[in-house]
């Protein structure tokens, strides 16, 4: 019995080995999650031969996946604060929405850009303008970027084309417009809850939080410009938009075309190549060094050291993300994921609540989102047949539950907390209690629901 639980036994101390070794000994993050990493894959009983090399491949699958985008996000996000487009951006959303509702603003930019684009990239794309309107506005950049996080973390949750519900989709044979609809319906109420009206209880739990500045010195505008310095809202909004757009291109052909392997003749090959995450965002990049750069009559010298300094403040942020892949890589490895499938063998609760039940528990144990939902599918697909329940409702628990306490053992975690300059305790406060909101009304939207379909 105990050998049986021992694998999350084994979670546990990993989890307190890390907080130990970050809040205690204040070693840095970094070093904290591959020592951490490396104790937990022996706790494990990984063959030593063989714990260098999960975790080997926990950075490189994690970085191998955001490096790029996160790369080239950064030198956009810098683009546009030196080249005025960022604060011409946020100046026409403070005078359109008022400084009140600004937060309104980001959760609808978020919302429709995170339709088309994974989590990392819409992250990489608007916590600039997050850090821009902040200082607008002269309030906390988290008072902003708590709702627009909220926006891009319920699309990649519950909304196709991101991967995880297309994958969970495909494999209980769910139909995929379905998803869509109802994942649109559960979306709004979701977002509108874990966004704007959490974002006023999060300040009273952590006040610390938001008296921090954030990576302002390589995110956020530090010039002052004149109106006349600046380009107009459209060309910025483009700029901004334009890998939004490339892949919502791409998308929308996919969706039309029902094409799967990478299309059918060479013009769908061509729309495909260009929608990819990394080409749009080098596109939008080099698009960005004209409008941004020569269009508003700035030298070579000066758009290169913007580039420059785009990419040094975000060095150890990539490292301490892909230090969280190593965690979460052990963990996938070490066989937590199959001790948790066992739990649950032969379960007669409703497809629907178990199936967020598993995902819930696969994601806080394992740390990814996609990885906790795809690994559910297989547990809760032999009740379906026996069920007339609405497959499509499945998909959508699964994906509730996959998002569930974000907490050290997610990269998404780490990424959070080092945007905004946060303390590990004021990051559990603020990104995991909001991850935990977004799943549990989640679900019980979706339970809701299923009463009627």
């Amino acid at each position: 019995m105990f050998g049986e639980i021992w694998p999350l036994i084994t979670v546990v101390i990993g989890i307190l080995i890390l907080l130990a070794l970050i809040i205690l000994l204040k070693l840095n993050t970094f070093i904290a999650l591959i020592i951490t990493s490396m104790v937990t894959a022996i706790l494990l009983g990984m063959p030593l031969d063989k714990v260098v090399e999960t975790v080997e491949k926990g950075m490189g699958s994690t970085l191998g996946h955001i490096a790029i985008i996160f790369g080239l996000g950064a030198i956009l996000g810098k683009l546009l604060s030196d080249g005025g487009g960022a604060t011409r951006i946020a100046d026409t959303l403070i005078e359109k929405f008022g400084e009140k509702n600004v937060q309104w603003a980001m959760v609808i930019a978020a919302f429709v850009i995170g339709i088309a684009l994974f989590f990392e990239v819409g992250l990489v794309l608007l916590i600039p303008l997050v850090f821009t309107l902040a200082k607008r506005t002269k309030v906390s950049p988290l008072k902003i970027g708590l709702p627009m996080i909220t926006a891009l973390s319920v699309t990649h949750g519950f909304l196709p084309p991101h991967p995880g519900p297309v994958v969970i989709a495909k494999e209980l044979h769910a139909n995929l417009g379905q998803v869509l609809m109802f994942g649109i319906i559960i979306a709004i109420p979701v977002t509108i809850i874990a966004g704007p009206l959490f974002g006023r209880i999060a300040p009273k739990l952590t006040p610390t939080a938001y008296t921090r500045e954030g990576d302002i010195s390589s995110l956020g505008a530090q010039r002052e410009f004149k109106p006349s310095e600046m380009p107009s809202f459209g060309i910025s909004v483009l700029t901004a938009t334009l890998p939004v757009i490339l892949m919502l291109i791409a998308t929308i052909v996919q969706l039309a075309t029902g094409s799967v392997d990478g299309g059918k003749n060479i013009l769908e090959k061509i729309i495909y190549f260009i929608g990819t995450a990394d080409t749009a965002m080098l596109i939008a990049v080099l698009f960005a060094m004209f409008t941004m750069g020569f269009k508003q009559g700035r030298k070579n010298k000066e758009i290169m050291t913007s580039v420059t300094e785009a990419i040094y403040p975000i060095g150890m942020m990539i490292l301490i993300i892909g230090g969280g892949g190593t965690f979460k890589q052990v963990l996938i490895d070490g066989g937590v994921g199959d001790t948790i499938a066992k739990m649950f063998e032969g379960s007669t609760m409703s497809p629907i609540l178990l199936a967020w039940i598993v995902a819930a528990v696969l994601r806080l144990a394992l740390g990814s989102a996609t990885v906790a939902a795809i690994s559910t599918t297989g547990i809760v697909l032999p009740l379906l047949q026996a069920s007339d329940v609405n497959v499509a409702l499945v998909v959508l628990a699964i994906g509730a539950g996959s998002v569930i306490c974000s907490h050290v053992n997610d990269a998404g975690f780490w990424m959070f907390k080092e945007y905004f300059g946060l303390t590990v305790k004021e990051t559990f406060l603020t990104w995991s209690l909001l991850e935990t909101v977004i799943s549990v009304s989640g679900i019980i939207f979706i339970l809701f629901i299923s009463l009627f379909v």
